[in-house]
């Protein structure tokens, strides 16, 4: 039910009005995982669901947190709910036009494929070191062909300048890849958004890239 009066219709129409309609074509024709939903994982499934992406893959084990209001997509009320379930409440709220597939589950080399074996790209959004490189070294070695981005460096506030993306093969790499956040000390939030929506951005033209291609074959 929509809080106003407009025919349900008529506001998905208005809702994409202003998008490039072969980008949003291809945009709504793909999936994109989503490993990790804290202040990466959440303000990058926000942008990409603003974007109007077909599906997404969300999957973590954590709970919303109070220190988590700070940088993460979630709100006062949410906190004690899986990051997930309260992710999946927000983006019906931003986007009812998208798919979401949830997985409240702890993300190992064994249920990688599983999990986010349909999806065209993976975002990795972990916050600690060993997930980052199980995650890249599975996915690369079960999906050779398909794009994985993550994160690395993304603490502190300003140098903007720092931040960057890097490619090897299918990995890339956005952040300054030098910066570590003390242990008991958490990001900012201006640059784990900026960083996520880098990994949002790149995802999106990685997406267009690859099927604009496939269609001209």
């Amino acid at each position: 039910m929509l809080p106003f009066k407009m025919d349900r219709q008529e506001f998905e129409r208005k809702f994409f009005s202003k998008r490039d309609l072969k980008i949003l074509s291809i945009l709504q024709s793909s999936t994109v995982g989503i490993a990790g939903a804290g202040g990466l994982g959440s303000n990058a499934a926000v942008s990409l669901a603003r974007a109007g992406l077909g599906t997404l893959i969300i999957a973590d084990c954590d709970r919303v947190e109070p220190s988590d209001l700070n940088r993460q997509y979630y709100f006062m009320e949410q906190v004690g709910k899986p990051k997930v379930e309260a992710m999946l409440e927000n983006l019906k709220r931003i986007n009812a036009y998208s798919q979401y597939q949830i997985h409240v589950i702890k993300i190992e080399p064994g249920n990688v494929a599983r999990i986010f074996g349909t999806a065209d790209i993976l975002v990795e959004a972990f916050d600690k070191a060993e997930m980052k490189q199980m995650l890249v070294n599975t996915w690369l070695s079960l999906f050779p062909q398909k794009p994985i981005i993550v994160a690395s460096g993304l603490t502190g506030i300003g140098k903007n300048e720092k931040l960057h993306t890097r490619k090897v093969g299918n990995l890339y790499i956005c952040g300054d890849e030098e910066t570590e956040c003390e242990e008991w000390i958490s990001p900012m939030a201006p640059r784990v958004g900026i960083v996520a929506n880098m990994q949002a951005n790149l995802a999106l033209e990685l997406l267009v890239k690859m099927k604009s291609k496939k269609s001209k074959i």
